[in-house]
C-alpha cells in the first residue's frame, strides 16, 4: 500500500479533520489508486479541485500513485488564470464575479462592458455588500479599507487607483483577466447576460433610421433594453482597443479581442 504526502489548500481544508488541515500529512492510498480515487477517499471532492500539483508538476485526476508522491490540491483560484496550468479540466472552475461599492459605479460600467459579472447598486449599503460578497460568493471591490477589514469578508480587493480606466487597469491587473474578456455580452446596466434578437422581433421598439442601418440586435431579458452597433458601440470598442491586453511583464498575446463582439446600445 503506498504512501503518499497530500497537503491541501484554502477551503478545501473543510473537508478534513482537523488535525489534517493546513499542513502536510501522509496518507496511506490503494495500490493503483489515481489523485482521483485518493482525493476523494479523503472526503475532498474533485468537483471543487481546481490544480493538482504532483510532486511539483500539474497532474490530472487520473494520474495514478505511486510510494513517495506527493501531492498539492487547490480549489478555484480567482485572482489568477490558471487556464494553461491546470490538467484537472478543460477550463478551469474560476469565475470571476464581482460586488461593487457605492463609489465605484465607473468601474462596474467598465467591467460590464468586458464581460464580467459585476453587481453595482448606488444605494446599497456595507451591509447589504457584505451580505451579497458573502452569499452569492462575490469579490468586494472598494475603496473603504474600514468596511475590507470586516473578517467576515473572504473576497475583498481594495482598489488604490482614483481614475476609473486606471481603476480598470489594476483590477484587471490583479486579477489577470487579460485573456477573459468578453465584450459586450452583458447589459451595462443591470449586469444580466444579453441574448440575440431578431431584428423582426423588436416591432416599434427602435427608430427607424437604427432599423434601416443595423441587423444585429440584442436584447437583456431583465430590464429590458434593446442594444445595437451604433455610435456607443464604436466609442466603447475604442475604449477596450485602448487598453493592454496582457500583464505588462506577461508575454502579449497572439490575438486582440475576442472574435465575437455583440452590439452595444445606441
Amino acid at each position: 500500500m503506498p504512501h503518499v504526502s497530500f497537503r491541501f489548500y484554502a477551503e478545501l481544508n473543510d473537508y478534513l479533520p482537523s488535525t489534517k488541515q493546513q499542513v502536510p500529512f501522509i496518507h496511506p492510498v490503494n495500490a493503483g489508486a489515481t489523485v482521483g480515487n485518493a482525493v476523494e477517499s479523503l472526503g475532498v471532492p474533485t468537483d471543487q479541485i481546481d490544480l493538482v500539483l504532483l510532486n511539483g508538476e500539474s497532474a490530472g485526476l487520473n494520474r495514478e500513485l505511486r510510494e513517495g508522491d506527493s501531492l498539492s490540491v487547490y480549489p478555484v483560484f480567482e485572482s489568477f488564470d490558471i487556464t494553461n496550468v491546470s490538467k484537472v479540466r478543460d477550463r478551469p472552475l474560476r469565475t470571476p464575479r464581482f460586488v461593487l461599492d457605492v463609489h465605484l459605479g465607473k468601474l462596474a460600467n467598465h467591467l460590464r462592458m468586458l464581460g464580467f459579472d459585476s453587481a453595482f447598486n448606488k444605494d446599497a449599503d456595507d451591509a447589504a455588500l457584505m451580505i451579497q460578497s458573502i452569499e452569492d460568493a462575490r469579490t468586494l471591490l472598494s475603496k473603504d479599507r474600514h468596511l475590507l477589514q470586516r473578517h467576515e469578508i473572504t473576497r475583498k480587493y481594495c482598489v488604490r487607483e482614483n481614475d476609473p480606466r486606471l481603476q480598470l487597469i489594476e483590477v484587471l491587473d490583479r486579477f489577470d483577466l487579460y485573456g477573459s474578456f468578453s465584450p459586450f455580452t452583458r447589459c451595462m446596466e443591470c449586469n444580466t447576460p444579453l441574448l440575440q434578437i431578431r431584428k423582426e422581433d423588436i416591432g416599434l421598439r427602435i427608430p427607424p433610421r437604427v432599423e434601416a442601418l443595423f441587423n444585429d440586435f440584442q436584447l437583456c431579458p431583465t430590464c429590458d433594453r434593446v442594444y445595437w452597433r451604433g455610435s456607443h458601440y464604436e466609442r466603447m470598442k475604442h475604449f477596450i482597443d485602448s487598453l493592454p491586453h496582457s500583464r505588462p511583464q506577461g508575454p502579449a498575446p497572439s490575438t486582440g479581442l475576442p472574435v465575437r463582439t455583440p452590439p452595444a446600445r445606441s
